[in-house]
Order: C-alpha cells, then structure tokens, then sequence
C-alpha cells in the first residue's frame, strides 16, 4: 500500500504528540506544594539537629568540668593537701583562680593563674592572649582555658563590646566561698558561721567530709548588667551558695543570700522563662547536671529584660552542697 501525503501527516502528527506529552516540567502549584513539604520536613528536622547539638555541647562542657576538678585535686596534692586559691590578696582584685591581670581595669588573662598549669594539654580549648586580653599587639597561643561551648556566644559578644573581664574563667564559677578560701568555725547549731582565715590558700582537702556531695566547680555567670544582653549576664567565676559563708545560715538566723551565679544553660531556651541544666563537678572529680530548685534577686542590680537562668540547685535552703 502507497502512503499517501495526508496518511504520512497524520503518523507524524501522532509521533510529535507522544513526544511532547512525555516531556512533561513542573507547574507552578506543583513546584509551591514541592517546596512547602521540603519547608515542612526542615521545620521538623531542625529542632533535633538543634538539640543534638547542644547535646553534644553539654559533654564537652562536662568533659571541661571534669578536667577542672582533676587538676584542683592535682593542685592540691602540690600543696600539701590545700586546695587552689579561689581570689588572693582578693582585695587588691588582681588573682583569681583562672589567672592574672595588670591592674582592676583590665580583663584577666590565664597566665599566672593557679590552676592554669594543670589544665593545660591536649583537649584544652586554645586562646590567643589578644582574644582573652583584648590588648593591642598581644597575639601568642595561650592553652589552658577550658571553655564552654554554650555560653561562647555570650562571652564572644561580651568580649567584643569590651564588657568581658573574665573570659580565662570558660563560663565557670569556682566554689571560692569554701573550697577556694580557708575558713574558721565561729559560733555552733543555727548560729554558726565561718569566719575567713585566708584568702591567699584554699581549704584543706580533709576538712570535706562529703567529697561526692560537695560543688568545686559548675557552669557560671551572673545577671548583673542589663544593657549587656537580653537576661544581663556577663562572666562570674566564682559559684555562689545560698547564704554568705560569713553570717549564719538562714533567713531566721540572719543570714543574708548573695545574687545567684550558677547558670542552668544547656537546655535552655531564653525568652520563655524555662531554665535548662547546669553541669557540676564534685569535689570527687564527678560530674553531673543538674536542675535549678530555686532562685532570687537582691535588687543590688537592676532587673533584665528576660528572666535569667540562674540560681541554686538541691533540695534544701541550706549551703550543704557548698561547706564543709
């Protein structure tokens, strides 16, 4: 049979037909609902990458701690048994614990530090002097600050505002009020107190008698400067206990309460007025996070835009956590 040009016509018409329909893009209403379940599968995503990053945080910060209470018991068999000094000569405002500086005004550097020489080595986060000092021309690697990776923002942007003076602390508090200073029993029962012996040595180690009870150090900061940032916390390297060492333990009894400077951050989600966890190590060398039970204000410093996350852990309004 002869093909004719209009049978010709309509095979070619059926080819081009079955060409173009296999050929087939996105509309626009396909391309939206694509990226709305791609914009839905992220919102879902996200959140648990977010968490499984600050679970990792929280070990490494844990890890810190740990290396912390190693090298003050490390310090300690030094010493004759006397734990590292949490701030000597603390009225001249130059030693703590973490490191030194020239003169009040100045951030403090972990040079001349106490314990700077025992937490030295592999693992530990690497500062440089200009990114711990701020000085000009100050620019040799400094090992020895353990930092925690969750409040490094905070400190970052303190630092770069010039509010930060005590980046070589990491983000942690010492417990300078027993552990860091030796103290003297006055007074016994609801009246007793301790009275400071010296500042320039801590305590004895034997003078705890609950090693795995007692905090040395944990996450710190203080809610103190409002202009600083949304809940007014800057760099606090020293652990506050519920009441002052010096005055009897209780209201009732007269005591007085210190602002709060342990910081439940990991975990936490500011604005919404929920706390997180703060990772302490013991007197032991463990380490464990912990839930805040209770929190204050003296009214010393003015009030900040959004709660902060400090205050105390444990179950009793006593400094049993902290004393001897």
């Amino acid at each position: 049979m002869t093909n004719t040009p209009q049978s010709c016509c309509r095979r070619t018409d059926r080819r081009s037909h079955r060409s173009s329909v296999g050929v087939h893009g996105f509309t626009l209403v396909e391309l939206l609902v694509c990226i709305a379940i791609v914009a839905l599968l992220l919102s879902m995503l996200l959140p648990a990458v977010s968490k499984a990053r600050e679970a990792g945080r929280k070990v490494v910060c844990a890890s810190n701690l740990r290396q912390l209470s190693m090298g003050l018991n490390l310090y300690a068999g030094d010493h004759k048994g006397l734990y590292a000094p949490a701030a000597a000569d603390f009225i001249t405002n130059l030693k703590r614990w973490h490191g030194t500086r020239a003169n009040p005004g100045a951030p403090f550097s972990p040079e001349g530090g106490p314990l700077t020489a025992y937490i030295r080595g592999e693992g530990a986060s690497v500062l440089s002097v200009s990114a711990v000092s701020n000085e000009p021309g100050a620019s040799a690697a400094l090992a020895g600050v353990r930092a925690c990776p969750t409040f490094a923002p905070v400190a970052d942007d303190l630092l770069a505002r010039k509010r930060g003076f005590e980046r070589s602390a990491g983000g942690y508090g010492y417990n300078a009020a027993f552990v860091g200073t030796s103290r003297a029993i006055v007074g016994a029962g609801p009246t007793r107190a301790y009275t400071v012996v010296t500042d320039r040595t801590g305590s004895r180690q034997d003078r705890f008698t609950r090693p795995s009870q007692t905090i040395a150090f944990s996450d710190a900061a203080i809610s103190s400067d409002p202009s600083a940032n949304a809940e007014g916390l800057v760099e606090y390297s020293f652990i506050e206990p519920r009441f002052r060492a010096d005055l009897p333990v209780g209201e009732s009894q007269g005591g007085q309460r210190p602002d709060p400077s342990m910081h439940f951050r990991h975990g936490q989600r500011v604005g919404d007025g929920r706390s997180g966890v703060a990772n302490a190590a013991k007197l032991d060398g463990h380490v464990g996070d912990h839930a805040m039970s209770f929190t204050w204000r003296s009214g010393i410093y003015p009030e900040p835009a959004v709660r902060a996350a400090v205050g105390w852990t444990g179950e009793h309004d006593n400094n049993a956590l902290f004393e001897y």
